[in-house]
């Protein structure tokens, strides 16, 4: 055969493919509602078990692997499927309507003059006086004990990537998230007036501050030191005797009374920082079109590749993915996703029900619009 005859019957195949795989998704609509008609779960393990041992038995030599995979994927794919005809009647997330006044109070990592303050702000409104607190910590805790209506947690940068504090510590405190906003960050050198210049070798900021302008940092022969945030850093450098600098905003630096030495000195400019709004409750906005969730997956192969299958069998467009390592020893880790949707579709509440039953660890972190 030359290769177009070839293709013809590769062409003829797949129809056959296809329609049998047709033929499949119907007769497992029908083992859906029989599953529902007598309360039986969706996913029965030695069922699957049994079906991938015949497969790897009855398929050629070194095709075993490829062959369970192939009916791995038809199975997940039949149990998505399965879940959307079962679950899409199912209620919606009971939730309040999102409110955003400049008179709730809100809790800020930091002092005056900090990013979290202005992202506050663009949300809020410029009337806002948000509460500052010393730690991330301090404000998931005064969210989770209701001490304050919401808070404000930086968590990407556009230059620097994840702020990993922040994702440590979302699996610590039940909270939602209820509304983003991104806030460009202007970073500057800035120094106590009358400071000899020649003198300074330490910058104080925070992180993901000094991460954002190591070139700056290096090239100068500065000596980096972390500290709590950007405006604190600030503070400190205003109210030290030291010869020091702090890498801070502008505004901020203003506010703090310190002369600026250099402007705009982020390794990429544009900059910017992606900040969540937090609440105890779930609270959804009219446009609501982003879910976020974090999940434990199984230590087994392909564990991941039949996570992320669901989302594309649902039609789920994937905007993030996070993992961060468990601190218990394990090397094992937890998965942070993002991906458009509102809790309103039944495709959404459904993959969430998926999720929720099947896996050993499973939140729910809100649906939210940014600002």
């Amino acid at each position: 055969m030359d290769l177009n005859e070839l293709r013809v019957e590769i062409n003829a195949l797949d129809k056959t493919i296809q329609d049998a795989f047709s033929e499949r998704m119907a007769l497992c609509r029908q083992v859906a509602l029989y599953k529902q008609e007598n309360g039986l779960p969706v996913f029965q393990t030695d069922r699957e078990a049994e079906i991938l041992s015949r497969i790897r038995r009855e398929a050629p030599e070194g095709l075993e692997n490829a062959s369970s995979l192939l009916f791995r994927m038809i199975m997940d794919i039949s149990k998505s499927l399965q879940y959307h005809e079962l679950r899409k009647e199912t209620p919606p997330y009971k939730y309040q309507q999102l409110s955003l006044l400049p008179d709730a109070s809100v809790a800020c990592q930091g002092t005056a003059g900090a990013n979290a303050e202005t992202a506050a702000k663009q949300i809020f409104g410029d009337d806002l006086k948000p509460v500052f607190l010393p730690d991330f910590a301090d404000v998931f805790e005064a969210v989770q004990s209701g001490s304050v209506q919401f808070g404000i947690i930086p968590v990407q940068n556009s230059t620097a990537g994840s702020v990993v504090q922040a994702y440590d510590l979302m699996s610590e405190y039940n909270f939602y998230i209820a509304r983003t906003t991104v806030v460009e960050i202007t970073n500057c050198l800035a120094v106590k007036p009358g400071t000899d210049l020649a003198a300074v070798k330490e910058v104080f900021s925070h992180p993901q501050a000094l991460s954002q302008c190591a070139r700056f940092i290096r090239e100068h022969g500065l000596t980096a030191r972390k500290y709590s945030n950007t405006a604190t850093a600030a503070k400190m450098v205003a109210d030290s005797e030291e010869s020091y600098a702090a890498i801070c905003s502008e505004s901020c630096a203003e506010l703090h009374g310190l002369q600026i030495v250099e402007h705009n000195i982020s390794d990429y400019v544009p900059n910017y920082t992606r900040f969540i709004c937090i609440s105890k409750e779930l609270m959804l906005s009219e446009d609501a079109d982003t879910v976020s969730v974090m999940l434990k997956l199984p230590h087994e192969e392909g564990s991941l590749f039949r996570l992320l299958s669901k989302f594309v069998i649902g039609g789920m467009n994937l905007l993030k993915l996070e993992s961060r390592p468990i601190r218990n020893g394990s090397f094992e880790v937890m998965f942070y996703l993002d991906f458009n949707g509102n809790i309103h579709d039944s495709s959404v509440r459904a993959l969430l029900s998926d999720l929720s039953e099947n896996l050993e660890y499973f939140k729910f972190l809100g649906n939210y619009g940014e600002i």
